[in-house]
């Protein structure tokens, strides 16, 4: 009498046949083993099945297995666990075997040795060198994913600039790709040198463009495949209800928890508005704050702000120092341990912190008057200059302390600059905080708005209410980016002596571009009128003229054929 046949339960629709069968076999017996002695990583083992059956390519080792959605540390190491020992059993070496055989085959059960490995006399054969394939989460993993991307849009001018680049791969890495962790000094972004070194990508021209090689767009098609399976596994889960009541094996697979759409989380607008009582006031201290120089000192400030229980954030600021934001409150969705990033106004108060050696370099190489200028045209309407130091703390620099003192008189009477004088950076980090708690106080209350500078004009005339978003406001701070005929002329006019800031603008308010100047003074019907062109020109809080003489270095300076004398 003949056997019967075996009935095999399970999915009615035929799936296509796994091209990493092994690591199919051992998941499963993984899940069942755990299944059966009532654990719940038996929901951890399934997703990490229906991630693999989603998967169309033969996987090398179980290292590369880390691009697939749920394979964390955990999984990998027990896979390749399980493999070294099926080469031990089927002969042969795993690193040999991986060499000798194409990936298909490493997951061909009844080979035997290859024929690589029996032709030297030792069974020894060179081994090749690993690919590299980035981590989830990476910088290296953001930056190919999202210029492979950008490359298979209608249009695409087959490269990115830098900035556009780390603005969109940003919600596809773990780490910012502009701000260092505390600690260290290497943020997202410097994994791009690995992946030039590896010849991944191309940088080229001034400014820098950066593109994919023809190996970078190979490993980038893997990792979006990878991720595009991934998402269609958790789609396909067939033990949804079972994994909703569970949360499984965190710790297997938290590296790989992240959701891939992270770009789609967007804050309700609510009409480009902040309702009072869903934001925070946040203290946003630049990098440059934190890291280099003198780093006990910098540690200083940190740990006073911490003591002094400050809500900051550490991150890279264009101009000034320190800022304030109304950072938008966001709880995360159902099913998510991490919320999206809530929107963030920037308030009108900013700082530039100086200490007496700074301040003494920067009036010597020029800075100092260029840091105004950026400062007053930011944006925001309160600058603040935070003096840090007196007394004996300049007796030993380069210039005398009167003419320190005067500098910063100066500021604050001429260009009209709040200045603040404290001792040291214990003095500056209660200042911050008492200002932290202030602003709190006075913009709790308070309904905010998003103000944009291209769409809505001079922010000078804005209400108190009306904000302009981070993000704007930082790209619009950029020091070395592309800039307009007026940027390139106000900076022009700064070059002059005795011209400050506020001079400069009141000539940019009247010809804002170098030939509207040239056209006013052809239209002179003297010399003498030329040189006064600008002598009735008011400045300042004060509403003084720019004066004869000034006028007068102005017309030589752009009228004069040949040198000056």
């Amino acid at each position: 009498m003949s056997n019967p046949k075996p009935v095999f339960m399970g999915r009615k629709r035929p799936l296509p046949a796994c091209p990493n069968p092994l690591f199919l076999k051992w998941l499963t017996e993984l899940r069942d083993e755990a299944r059966e002695k009532g654990q719940k990583i038996q929901y951890t083992y399934q997703k990490a099945i229906s991630s693999l059956n989603k998967y169309p390519l033969p996987l090398r080792d179980a290292k590369e297995a880390k691009i697939l959605q749920n394979f964390g540390d955990g999984i990998c190491k027990i896979l390749d666990s399980k493999m070294q020992q099926h080469y031990r059993e089927c002969g042969g070496d795993v690193a040999v075997r991986r060499e000798a055989s194409p990936p298909v085959d490493v997951y061909d059960e009844s080979a035997g040795p290859s024929m690589k490995e029996q032709k030297k006399g030792k069974g020894m054969t060179k081994r090749k060198k690993k690919e590299y394939a980035p981590q989830k989460g990476s910088g290296g993993y953001a930056v190919l994913l999202t210029l492979y991307r950008h490359s298979q849009n209608a249009g695409s001018k087959g490269f990115m600039f830098k900035m556009e680049l780390q603005a969109q791969a940003q919600h596809l890495c773990d780490k910012s790709f502009t701000v260092p962790e505390l600690g260290s000094k290497y943020a997202a972004w410097s994994s791009v040198a690995t992946l030039i070194k590896r010849n991944l990508l191309m940088k080229t021209h001034n400014p820098a463009r950066y593109s994919l090689t023809e190996e970078g767009v190979s490993l980038a098609q893997r990792l979006d495949l990878a991720t595009c399976a991934s998402k269609a596994a958790l789609e396909d889960e067939d033990d949804e209800d079972e994994e909703e009541s569970c949360p499984v094996a965190i710790d297997l697979t938290a590296s790989d928890e992240e959701d891939d759409n992270e770009e789609d989380k967007v804050p309700p607008s609510n009409g480009g508005r902040l309702l009072a009582g869903t934001f925070d006031i946040v203290l946003c201290v630049d990098v440059s704050e934190t890291t280099g120089g003198n780093r006990q000192c910098k540690q200083e400030l940190v740990t006073e702000l911490q003591r002094s229980r400050v809500n900051f954030d550490i991150r890279k600021l264009n101009v000034g120092d320190f800022l304030w934001v109304a950072r938008e409150k966001v709880t995360p969705a159902p099913g998510h341990s991490r919320a999206s990033k809530g929107r963030e106004l920037v308030l009108d108060y900013i700082v530039e912190r100086k200490r007496m050696d700074d301040l003494c370099g920067s009036i010597i190489d020029g800075r100092f008057r260029e840091q105004k200028f950026r400062l007053k045209r930011c944006g925001l309407r309160k600058p603040i200059y935070l003096v840090e130091g007196q007394g004996k703390a300049a007796s030993h620099l380069s210039l005398p302390e009167m003419t320190l003192r005067q500098a910063v008189v100066n500021t604050q009477v001429l260009d009209g600059f709040f200045v603040k004088r404290v001792r040291d950076v214990r003095e500056s980090a209660a200042y911050l905080a008492i200002m932290t708690r202030h602003l709190t106080r006075l913009y709790q209350k308070r309904t905010l708005v998003c103000h944009s500078r291209e769409l809505n004009g001079d922010l000078d005339r804005r209400d108190d209410g009306t904000l302009l978003s981070f993000a704007e406001f930082n790209y619009g701070a950029v020091k070395n980016k592309s800039q307009t005929v007026r940027e390139a002329f106000a900076r022009q006019l700064m070059q002059v002596s005795s011209l400050s800031a506020d001079k400069a603008a009141a000539v940019l308010e009247r010809y804002n571009t170098p030939r509207s100047l040239l056209t006013a003074y052809d239209e002179c019907a003297s010399e003498a009128a030329k040189e006064k062109l600008l002598s009735t020109i008011r400045y300042g809080r004060l509403n003084r003229n720019l004066g004869p003489a000034l006028s007068r270095t102005l017309y030589q300076l752009y009228c004069t054929k040949g040198a000056l004398s």
